[in-house]
């Protein structure tokens, strides 16, 4: 029985989480696989102590445009083969996906579009959503175990945030955006932290502005979802709120095989 632990964490510039302690966060929480969204970097501008964590395999994909997007995954063991994007211009442009293969699995590290700049964006966002699933469920009707990870951008249900009501118009809680959620579960997909619990407050991104952190005003924004072949795999799931370095907190799963 191998036991491996995966964290996933929007570091909202990696250059900026690594004067806050993202490699000592490394160190400590020794997870099996890393996926980072919002690198916000290209990897010649990344010192080697941020670019080569001791004992990880690093893999990263960069938008065209500097400073902007882009994710990267951390993994103790080498994976079978890596994908960057998925063979789409207007998409893969923005580094946004990183697909790696492992004996047992795929795990997909996405930073999602974020619609809420003008209506050309979250038309963006919902044609990249519609890509995604495409993508996703092309694996699981090949019967291939799929975990998903990352910044969704898009809080599924009421509980999921703080204020649903005074947010019910804003991108990030649109009905469209939710119903992208809605589907991809009613295709298989579990919530996994939905898994383990349905507690309210349960967010991973606050508005550092207006200090929302401190009253825990929030949303949920970053999630694992894995196939149902995979739910019997998945033995813990949580949100890390006690980790600082970026707006956003990492989240965790713990699987089996």
């Amino acid at each position: 029985m191998t036991s491996l632990k995966l964290i996933s964490w929007n570091v909202n510039g990696i250059r900026a989480c690594a004067k806050k302690g993202f490699s000592d966060f490394i160190g400590t929480a020794s997870p099996d696989i890393l996926s980072v969204q919002e690198t916000k970097a290209n990897e010649d501008q990344l010192t080697s102590v941020i670019r080569h964590p001791k004992g990880y395999f690093s893999y990263f994909s960069s938008a065209e445009r500097k400073g902007y997007s882009g994710v990267a995954t951390f993994t103790k063991t080498e994976p079978l083969s890596v994908e960057r994007g998925f063979n789409i211009g207007e998409f893969d442009g923005e580094g946004r996906v990183l697909r790696l293969e492992y004996p047992d699995f795929y795990l997909f590290n996405i930073y999602f579009p974020n619609g809420g700049a003008s209506p050309e964006r979250l038309d963006y966002k919902m044609r990249f959503y519609a890509e995604c699933l495409k993508q996703f469920k092309a694996l699981t009707d090949a019967g291939k175990n799929v975990v998903v990870c990352g910044d969704v951008n898009t809080a599924h249900k009421e509980i999921d945030l703080a204020r649903p009501k005074e947010n019910s118009n804003v991108s990030g809680f649109l009905p469209m955006e939710r119903r992208w959620i809605d589907d991809l579960i009613g295709s298989g997909f579990y919530d996994t932290l939905r898994m383990f619990d349905e507690s309210p407050g349960r967010y991973t991104w606050w508005d550092m502005k207006s200090r929302a952190r401190d009253r825990n005003v929030g949303w949920r924004l970053d999630y694992f979802f894995v196939s149902e072949s995979m739910k019997e795999n998945v033995k813990a799931a949580a949100v890390m709120p006690e980790i600082f370095g970026s707006d956003h907190c990492p989240i965790s799963i713990e699987v089996e095989f």
